[in-house]
C-alpha cells in the first residue's frame, strides 16, 4: 500500500518517489495544497476501490497516515 500511495503522490506533485517517506508531513514537507489532497484521495480511491470516508480526512496528515487509514479500511 505504501508503494501505491507514494506512486499516486509522486505522479501527482512531480517528486521522486524516493524522496517521499512515511513521516512526511503532505502539505508542508512535499508542498500538496487541498486540492492536491483531494486529488490523491480520488486517485487512491479509483486505484484501491475503497471509500475513504470523509470524516477522516481531516486526520491524513503525514503519507504514514493516508497508507494506514487504507490498510484499516
Amino acid at each position: 500500500m505504501f508503494e501505491e500511495v507514494v506512486k499516486a503522490l509522486s505522479e501527482q506533485l512531480n517528486i521522486p518517489q524516493e524522496k517521499i517517506k512515511p513521516e512526511n508531513n503532505i502539505v508542508k514537507d512535499l508542498g500538496a495544497d487541498s486540492l492536491d489532497v483531494v486529488e490523491l484521495l480520488m486517485t487512491l480511491e479509483d486505484s484501491t476501490g475503497k471509500t475513504i470516508p470523509e470524516d477522516k480526512v481531516a486526520d491524513l496528515k503525514t503519507v504514514a497516515d493516508v497508507v494506514n487509514l487504507l490498510q484499516s479500511l
